[in-house]
């Protein structure tokens, strides 16, 4: 199947109402630039969200029919979002989607939780189960003030009971990821079709020559893990690019020696070029799909990452880098040091291609195809 993504609509008759639903739009990260693509898909569709702030998101997605819940409407509502969390569900729940037969919901933050008319198809494309209430609930609850520790346990008690009876309303399920897919089973009993998030690989390209630092992005926050790639780079005196902002970057900075350099999001004529000159692209964070590691491949270059979550799928062990195994300082310098070893048998094509099959058309197929079997093909029709 080969996916039109500009004629209006590609899929759908013309009378089918869609809804899709996205957490919050307050920014353009991976999560809003899978939704930009499933929008496209369905030029028809009316997006709703929690919080929205149009100058933080594509002219695209500004561009397109968007309605909030009641959370747009309280005090700061763009900035404070996270904190209006407890309230969610219930704005899910008083959102009138009775005249649409089809609704996609686009999970990390609540999105699934809609109420659908009883003959209308739900499908969700998770890109996490809410992370700060399953998997890492201890550590945002250490790392967050005094004041929302004391209330954590009561509200993500109920919030991960509300979690699991919203995900019976959803008839499919789509993880971005096999390490998503089984979270999804573990916390809601359900299977998943495993979509990988679209990837613009087009964007990036191989260099003829190379400089000699190693290269982490990111965004500087616990989970991604940056201060073990700066410990390791301290201790192996190789010079390190760290490419990011986030509540840890003044740590990290007092942490590093002189051969680490910081810099701020890069753009993208900088970014491409800061990935295609490196010798490596240094990956340390247990992520849920991780598109950083396969820009990385796209631009010929091989990446070391830690040997666990989206990483599993996005890198190939000694043939377009080098995995893992333990998220540790040691374990990191000891495939550096592997590093320097095998890189002359690295072949930039071979990271090329296999960033190649992640490209958005491999996602729009996957994912028209996805929507139609949950819906019968009956409801769509070619334009």
């Amino acid at each position: 199947m080969t996916a039109n993504t500009t004629a209006d609509p590609p899929f759908g008759s013309k009378d089918m109402k869609i809804a899709i639903i996205h957490y919050w739009l307050v920014s353009m990260r991976g999560g809003e630039r899978v939704l930009e693509r499933i929008c496209r898909l369905f030029p028809q569709a009316d997006i709703y969200t929690h919080a929205y702030d149009p100058d933080s998101v594509s002219a695209y997605l500004r561009s397109r029919n968007i309605k909030t819940t009641f959370i747009q409407k309280l005090p700061f509502a763009t900035r404070l979002y996270r904190k209006y969390l407890p309230l969610m569900p219930l704005a899910l729940e008083e959102l009138d989607l009775y005249e649409y037969d089809l609704v996609i919901s686009s999970e990390s933050g609540p999105a699934k939780g809609i109420l659908p008319r009883p003959d209308a198809t739900h499908v969700c494309y998770c890109h996490s189960p809410m992370r700060y209430i399953w998997d890492q609930y201890h550590l945002y609850k250490k790392l967050a003030g005094m004041p929302t520790r004391a209330v954590m346990p009561l509200i993500s008690h109920k919030l991960r009971q509300w979690d699991v009876i919203s995900a019976a309303r959803v008839d499919r399920f789509a993880a971005n990821s096999a390490f998503v897919a089984e979270r999804i089973n573990k916390f809601y009993r359900r299977d998943a079709e495993i979509i990988h998030p679209p990837v613009n690989v087009d964007l990036f390209a191989p260099e003829a020559e190379q400089d000699g630092y190693f290269l982490w992005v990111g965004h500087l926050v616990p989970y991604k893990a940056c201060d073990i790639a700066v410990e390791a780079f301290n201790r192996l005196q190789l010079p390190l690019l760290v490419v990011g902002t986030g509540s840890e970057r003044r740590r990290l900075e007092r942490m590093a020696k002189g051969n680490i350099r910081f810099v701020d999001g890069l753009p993208l004529a900088e970014l491409r070029r800061a990935y295609a000159r490196a010798q490596a692209l240094v990956f340390t964070a247990k992520e849920d799909f991780g598109i950083v590691p396969l820009e990385a491949q796209a631009s010929g270059r091989p990446v070391i990452a830690y040997g666990a979550g989206g990483a599993l799928e996005t890198v190939k062990h000694k043939l377009t880098g080098l995995l893992y195994p333990e998220q540790s300082t040691a374990s990191l310098i000891e495939a550096v040091e592997t590093f320097q070893k095998w890189k002359g048998s690295f072949d930039p094509n071979a990271a090329v291609s296999h960033a190649r099959t992640f490209a958005p058309e491999q996602f729009d197929s996957q994912f028209l195809a996805f929507v139609m079997k949950a819906a019968g093909e009956r409801h769509f029709v070619r334009v």
